[in-house]
């Protein structure tokens, strides 16, 4: 390709985009619907997209979402990277290193979101630009007749019922709102975010019922938490129910409510098994099973995230317990984070600034990624030979510092 090949990128037009779908349906190998086909979702945002037409036909393509995100004590501005292919004839041109180059230089030339992140669809094609794992799915799976809560399991006085999408919506996004300031990792949903969650497209539900939609209501009739999951119908060749339960999202502003609905859950008829994909690791269902075994985890990674600018993303967040440490951050593909920076933090604030001290840690920009959001310890990263310590006792300290009491667990999968 021409060395120009990140000036040849370009967005997209409205019109282009039953060409983009089928562009991404070559590389995902994915049949879109009919609805999808016709125009752009509410959530595109085609003025941020990045693709490159040679002789008429789309041949790669790249998109962002205008993000908000929780990190551990704060939300910020986060750019959503999706829609990345490159067709299987343009392969080993250089062409997706042109498209994070030009990504991620506008987003720190424009001064827009400090944080990128993504959904790697292989594993190893996002370190070298400095996407590290910082989020996991707890894919977790369990016989339902050992499913059963433990007897001091408080499941207040509320109760659950099955509602309609319509009824479902506006309590559930209460609930949502109120619970996510709290799961860094989780992104705030807007109508146009609420109404992609909710799309239940017939042709991509694999055997599977419609969604179904519970919400609890406390004794005063507040709704304090919803759940939303699909049931699939199966018998053994004896006549033995082999059903399964697949549960999407559970959440809650209380325990009780938690425990009220995974109550609901685990008590429908005609199911063998329940499972649930996207639960987050340390899901407190483990905690109320009488049965801890019971549930089989096979954890894997979630969201992917890149620092965009050291400085703003460091001091957006808060830290749980004091640190002040020079961090030297290697960052050969956005030389502009590459160097010191002092980090002095707090629960209450942060500053991040570039400093000639000598450094406490060195570490590269894929693992202060991957510690951003305070799921993966740096002290774990340090016995993989990803962080070196050159001051006794900072990696202990900024351990702890980076940590945070509730694991990330990604909502959106874009």
């Amino acid at each position: 390709m021409a060395d120009d090949l990140p000036a040849q990128l370009r967005p997209f037009t409205a019109d282009e985009w039953p060409a983009i779908v089928r562009a991404l349906e070559d590389v995902f190998g994915h049949t879109p619907s009919s609805r999808y086909l016709e125009a752009p979702p509410p959530v595109a945002e085609l003025d941020r997209s990045l693709g490159l037409v040679e002789d008429g036909r789309i041949v790669a393509t790249s998109g962002m979402y205008s993000l908000r995100m929780t990190v551990p004590g704060a939300v910020v501005p986060t750019a959503g990277v999706t829609w990345v292919t490159v067709s299987p004839t343009h392969r080993r041109r250089g062409i997706l290193t042109a498209i994070m180059r030009r990504q991620l230089d506008e987003l720190h030339e424009q001064e827009r979101e400090p944080v990128a992140a993504l959904w790697a669809a292989e594993a190893s094609i996002y370190g070298r630009f400095g996407y590290g794992p910082a989020s996991w799915r707890g894919g977790w799976s369990g016989q339902v007749q050992r499913l059963r809560l433990r007897d001091d399991v408080d499941t207040g006085s509320g109760r659950v019922r099955l509602v309609p999408e319509d009824e479902f919506r506006g309590p559930a996004a209460a609930v949502h709102e109120a619970v996510r300031r709290f799961v860094p990792g989780t992104t705030a949903r807007d109508d146009r975010w609420w109404t992609r969650a909710l799309l239940d497209d017939p042709e991509r539900r694999h055997g599977f019922t419609a969604r179904r939609f519970a919400l609890h209501s406390g004794a005063d009739g507040a709704v304090t938490g919803y759940a939303t999951y699909r049931t699939k119908a199966d018998w053994s060749d004896t006549g033995e129910p082999m059903g399964t339960l697949a549960v999407e999202d559970v959440r809650a502003t209380t325990p009780a409510a938690y425990a009220a609905l995974w109550q609901f859950l685990l008590a429908h008829d005609l199911v063998r098994t329940v499972e649930a994909r996207n639960a987050s690791p340390d899901d407190p269902l483990r905690h109320l099973l009488h049965d801890p075994r019971a549930l089989h985890a096979r954890p894997v990674d979630a969201l992917w995230v890149r620092l965009v600018d050291v400085g703003r993303a460091l001091a957006a967040r808060r830290y749980p317990a004091p640190i002040d440490l020079v961090l030297e951050v290697r960052d050969p593909f956005c030389p502009w984070n590459d160097g010191r920076w002092r980090l002095s933090g707090h629960p209450a604030g942060a500053y991040c600034g570039r400093t000639d001290r000598d450094p406490d840690l060195v570490l590269g920009i894929e693992a202060l990624s991957s510690a951003y959001l305070g799921g993966v310890s740096l002290a774990a990263l340090q016995g993989a030979g990803r962080v070196t310590e050159i001051s006794p006792g900072a990696v202990t300290l900024a351990s702890t510092a980076f940590g945070w009491p509730v694991a990330p667990a990604a909502s959106e999968d874009f």
